[in-house]
């Protein structure tokens, strides 16, 4: 389905079903008790214990620290903004990319608009937990839901929240058609949802100029932000979608009867 692809792809996170009561239940009532404390290591292995915070850390390098925490910072004060996007999706199996190209729109707290123009029209709104994809083409209208609570921090960042250094090893990377200095963000821990992040920030001003997500099979999703603005009042109303009469709404939300 495009768009659970989209989401992951953009998002980097699952769309999901309603999850049924007696499910939820069920998964609350396998879940592992605490363990119970373990016994005391032998003094001689004490100092692995002690240096393993220390690699998981990954301290970042003085001008990496700076512009990752001045391009938070920037997210952090910023209420709303309005770009225009390039995307290629490069599919390392079909050897072909794919490109498009549109407008997007964010406001605080959690409102973003996806609005596709080229090759084909089609429109896509994240507001809260739901997720709206509209095809005009197609007459359709699909509304899924999304765990917000798992978002990576390489999108919350975006929405002022999450650190990236907590999640992430973030070195500077060589780049010699970047228009920014890039970053390079390689997860901690594994993750089924990609495999790296690389993100090209604008040195002066702290702004992300592209983002790319290397999907685990080595796809890469790669969209370039131009004309950004930011702090224009975008209002709550242009995350609204208003197809008309005639269109198929499939909403994935409800419980199926």
């Amino acid at each position: 389905m495009y768009l659970e692809k989209l989401l992951v792809t953009l998002l980097a996170a699952p769309v999901i079903a309603p999850v049924p009561t007696t499910v939820a239940h069920q998964v609350v009532a396998q879940a592992p008790a605490q363990p119970a404390p373990a016994p005391a290591a032998p003094k001689a292995e004490a100092p692995k214990a002690a240096e393993a915070p220390k690699a998981a850390e990954k301290k970042l390098a003085p001008e990496v620290k700076e512009l990752v925490e001045r391009m938070q910072a920037f997210y952090e004060k910023t209420q709303d903004f309005s770009a225009e996007f390039k995307q290629d999706y490069k599919y390392k199996v079909l050897r072909r990319t794919q490109s498009s190209t549109g407008t997007v729109i964010y406001k605080k707290p959690g409102l973003m608009r996806w609005e596709y123009l080229k090759p084909s029209t089609r429109t896509f709104v994240l507001a809260g937990e739901k997720v709206y994809a509209y095809d005009p083409e197609a007459q359709t209208l699909s509304v899924g839901r999304i765990d917000t609570s798992q978002l990576s921090a390489s999108v919350t960042f975006l929405f002022g929240q999450g650190k990236l250094a907590d999640e992430f090893s973030i070195s500077k990377g060589a780049c010699k058609d970047c228009k920014g200095t890039l970053l390079v963000l390689d997860p901690l821990k594994p993750d089924p949802r990609f495999q790296q992040v690389r993100l090209e920030v604008d040195p002066k001003t702290a702004q992300v100029l592209k983002s790319t997500v290397v999907d685990p099979d080595g796809s890469e999703n790669a969209i370039a932000f131009l004309n950004l603005k930011t702090n224009v009042g975008v209002g709550a109303d242009a995350f609204k979608i208003n197809p008309p009469e005639g269109t198929r709404i499939d909403d994935f939300t409800k419980p199926r009867k």
